[in-house]
């Protein structure tokens, strides 16, 4: 009798949990539910559902990297996989733009599938560059918007240097991305 009533506490604990974290998502409280979503993968990473919640929280609180494992995990059902597949552009562009500006790497060749995620649009617009002396910094107009921009740095420090990204529309700050 009290292994049925541990088992059905941990149920609805679990249940509890993802309800939380849908309920934060819609109210865009992106990094609470990524940090929760984090804490809870292990006993959760066969839930679909809750796996895809947690990384598209992570995705919208820049927090990228955490996305390999749910690409690797999310392969059961169409939905899944067409979601997996999108994570892992993202993480590649972001891995490969950060060897382009770390390392001057030429992403010029480089076509790669893309998404309306703002790190993908900056890869994109950094690829046509094509082979370049670097710069301190890269301004980029949004070809779907002029009064949009971006500007592409690297925010250097003594352990590991950053990708920053921030959006503006005409001259207002919108956004700053940063990711490592």
């Amino acid at each position: 009798m009290k292994l049925l009533l541990l088992v059905l506490l941990t149920i609805n604990l679990y249940a509890d949990i993802k309800r939380e974290m849908f309920n934060l998502y819609q109210n865009k409280k992106f990094e609470s539910v990524c940090s929760i979503g984090f804490d809870h993968f292990k006993e959760n990473k066969k839930d679909e559902e809750f796996v895809t919640l947690y990384a598209f929280s992570c995705l919208k609180s820049d927090y990228i990297d955490r996305l390999a494992i749910p690409t690797a995990v999310l392969k059961f059902s169409k939905e899944s996989r067409a979601n997996s597949a999108y994570f892992s552009v993202i993480l590649m562009q972001k891995k490969l733009l950060y060897h382009a500006l770390v390392d001057n790497y030429d992403l010029s060749e480089f076509r790669l599938p893309t998404t309306d995620y703002v790190l993908s649009r900056v890869f994109d617009l950094y690829a046509k560059i094509g082979e370049h002396e670097p710069r301190a910094f890269y301004l980029f107009e949004d070809p779907n918007d002029p009064k949009l921009t971006y500007k592409l740095y690297l925010s250097r420090d003594y352990k590991l240097n950053k990708i920053v990204i921030e959006e503006f529309y005409d001259t207002i700050t919108i956004k700053r991305h940063v990711y490592w």
